[in-house]
């Protein structure tokens, strides 16, 4: 119960992502200055609470023996995962970038093959493919429902040049997330905490926030002050609070397909939170109807999961 807290409260830090990045877009800001702002203004925070904790060596070590996983990991993890979110809330409402997000919960369970447990056998440790866990992709699907009913109403008034632009790039942005995270989980073990981690995920993103920060310096010139102020906003919320959040809850659940699948599943909860969150800054209509049955879908699928997961707890199913 703890990691799914845990993972609901990183969704409503999350949601802000969502609602600033459509704000600044509506206000006129680039969305490239918004993805690269966010993780550029985020290294100096990590950079401190690394340096207290007394772990910097450690994790500047652990990235010089393989730079090149580092990078590639990172790159997908972060650059791949938000680029593409700041590109869709340039063509579509927040919400339908939120609903869109979700399909996340799903490709989080799809991965798990591509990840390996040790096993011990008769001719000794060996390695497994990890099994797609099918209770908790078949209640991550039931989510999905909701988060479509949410959309329902709202897709027939957004073009549908619009709308395929704004889904495309979320769908590349909810595959390359988790696999990020579970690769660099993966490569790290157990040497490195939480912290550490997201900081050194985020410096070896640093040259793709660069390149793409050149970019947008050639196409519109430097950011406004008012971007740079939402944008440091969500770094703090988002880039830094829901992350560390959110990489806590899959370390709990490290190893455990299972486990992984609801900590994941959790982030439904940002379509709810931007709902709110568009009706109290951006105006955004009160929902009801089809949008309020699929928030109370949403709600019964978090608690599914969570009845799913105390069972595992407690030794009623195998794990």
């Amino acid at each position: 119960m703890q990691i799914i807290f845990i993972g609901i409260l990183a969704s409503l830090f999350f949601s802000s992502t969502f609602i600033l990045n459509r704000a600044m877009d509506l206000s006129g800001g680039s969305w490239a200055w918004s993805a690269s702002l966010r993780y550029l203004f985020t290294i100096p925070f990590l950079l401190l609470i690394v340096m207290i904790r007394g772990n910097m060596k450690r994790l500047f070590d652990e990235m010089k023996t393989r730079p090149l996983a580092w990078f590639t990991w990172s790159t997908i993890g972060f650059g791949l995962f938000y680029a593409p979110l700041c590109f869709a809330a340039a063509y579509g409402p927040a919400w339908l970038v939120a609903g869109s997000w979700q399909i996340t919960i799903v490709a989080g369970s799809l991965l798990a093959p591509l990840f390996y447990k040790k096993i011990t056998t008769v001719n000794g440790i060996q390695q497994e493919r990890h099994k797609i866990p099918v209770r908790e992709l078949l209640t991550s699907v039931f989510i999905l429902v909701g988060v479509g009913l949410i959309q329902k109403s709202a897709t027939a008034n957004v073009e549908i040049g619009n709308l395929i632009i704004g889904i495309l790039p979320v769908i590349i942005a909810a595959f390359a997330y988790p696999l990020g995270n579970r690769k660099m989980m993966s490569i790290c073990g157990e040497r490195l905490d939480v912290y550490q981690r997201v900081l050194g995920m985020t410096i070896a993103s640093v040259p793709f926030w660069l390149l793409l920060s050149f970019y947008e310096i050639t196409i519109d010139g430097l950011p406004s002050s008012e971007q740079m102020i939402q944008s440091f906003i969500v770094a703090i919320f988002s880039g830094i609070i829901a992350t560390v959040l959110f990489f806590y809850a899959t370390d709990k659940a490290k190893g455990n397909p299972k486990k992984l699948a609801v900590v994941e599943a959790t982030q439904a909860g940002e379509v709810a939170f931007t709902v709110l969150g568009e009706v109290v800054f951006l105006g955004g209509a009160v929902p009801a109807g089809w949008p309020l049955l699929g928030i109370l879908i949403i709600i019964m699928g978090m608690i599914l999961h969570s009845m799913n997961l105390e069972k595992d707890l407690y030794g009623y199913n195998d794990l």
